[in-house]
């Protein structure tokens, strides 16, 4: 692909395996991108386990995909140009790993990279309750420049099912990639309900 957008997406083995798989269904339908796809040894389980689809049918949504022990590949280098990366859903285990710098796995390393070349990191960060050292960790990614985007449901735009639960929130993480999308509309300040009337009598 010539002159691609590349994007790199990591999958973990939090919950919310669904978050990955759509973004790289998102992805395919811009044909300026590229998108590199990591899964994590628990991330392929937690596919399994929560959806429908096979693993292989995941990576092939990619347009390229790479062993997460492979800390050899280009993702591991900053010289390998990406436009930025986004872990959906991102478990807390990674997130303290790309906290603290700990890149034994090309998913983190990958992370990591974007990080120290100043591209944008996205994490949709998937724990609850949050104790003391997760708040910590997190605080600590946000000031190292990633964006912290917890997948939290947003009910203003009348969601009807799950899956718009799960594009609202992907929608996010392209504006922070700066892909222009029409998947939700800009908010533009709640409208006043229109004034109630009851006939005579009612």
């Amino acid at each position: 692909m010539t002159d691609a957008r590349r994007i790199v997406v990591g999958i973990t083995g939090a919950t919310g395996a669904i978050y990955g798989i759509r973004l790289l269904e998102l992805l395919r339908g811009f044909p300026e991108v590229e998108s590199h796809l990591v899964i994590s040894g628990p991330g392929k389980r937690t596919i399994v386990a929560e959806t429908e689809s096979t693993v292989a049918e995941v990576e092939a949504l990619a347009h390229r995909h790479y062993d997460d022990k492979d800390i050899g590949a280009a993702l591991a280098s900053g010289s390998f140009r990406t436009d930025g990366m986004v872990i959906a859903p991102c478990s807390i285990k990674t997130a303290s790993a790309v906290a603290h710098c700990h890149t034994d796995t090309l998913l983190s390393r990958a992370a990591d990279v974007t990080l120290k070349e100043r591209r944008p990191l996205i994490l949709l960060v998937r724990e609850t309750p949050l104790h003391a050292g997760h708040l910590r960790c997190l605080l600590a990614l946000a000031e190292m420049g990633a964006v912290v985007l917890p997948p939290m449901p947003a009910f203003y735009n009348r969601p009807k099912q799950i899956e718009d639960l799960v594009t609202h929130t992907l929608a996010r993480a392209l504006d922070h990639l700066r892909l222009p999308h029409r998947l939700t509309e800009e908010w533009k300040g709640t409208q006043p309900r229109p004034p109630r009337f009851d006939p005579p009598g009612a």
